[in-house]
């Protein structure tokens, strides 16, 4: 009679050892399946443990963010491209400033209702002491951050266009964004260079 009951505790343990496969197939795939049965049942209910937690979705984040300097003003069209940058991506965003906390506030306030629709989470990082090494060290010990904007009429901005910043101060590239008014005043200088050749010539 123990001999029948041991056969039959012996089954029904190959049995739920066959549930937990036929579950666990469901999350692997054919060369983990093969991995695990040559590991045995042991590995089997481990390796299903860790396997059957969700997986995220094609949408989700990635982890990776965008860093945006923000100085004393945010045009609309630095914004813009700053969102729509980071919704394509997949990024989230980290606004750097030197301003104070209220100010950079303020600033971002217009902006949330646009970051909320295009699904971008937004963290504001403030920062005090001299600027240019205070966001480098801020930018190197946050690997997170694939690259920075920054407006053109800004300090940061304008240090670039004046060549007065080598590519590689940062440690991760800079995008400098032009503003409608900035793009408005090189247009007209362009226009003017272009008269004044007119008539020399």
């Amino acid at each position: 009679m123990k001999t029948v009951i041991k056969s039959m505790s012996g089954t029904l343990k190959q049995m739920l050892d066959a549930l937990a496969y036929a579950d666990a197939s469901e999350h692997l795939s054919g060369l983990e399946k093969s991995r695990i049965l040559a590991e045995g049942p042991g590995a089997t209910v481990q390796q299903q443990k860790v396997r059957t937690e969700p997986e995220k979705s094609e949408d989700s984040n990635n982890g990776r963010r965008v860093a945006l300097y923000l100085g004393s003003e945010l045009p609309r069209e630095v914004m813009d491209y700053t969102v729509q940058t980071c919704a394509r991506l997949r990024h989230d965003l980290t606004v750097v400033t030197f301003e104070s906390r209220n100010t950079a506030s303020s600033l971002l306030e217009p902006f949330k209702k646009m970051l909320e629709e295009a699904g971008v989470d937004m963290k504001l990082a403030v920062l005090a002491g001299d600027p240019l090494p205070r966001l480098s060290h801020y930018l190197r010990t946050h690997p997170e951050i694939a690259f920075l904007a920054c407006k053109d009429v800004g300090y940061l901005g304008r240090c670039y266009m004046n060549g007065t910043l080598q590519n590689n101060t940062l440690p991760v590239p800079v995008v400098v964004v032009a503003s409608k008014r900035e793009a408005g005043e090189n247009l007209d200088q362009k226009e003017n260079q272009q008269i004044d050749k007119a008539v020399v010539a």
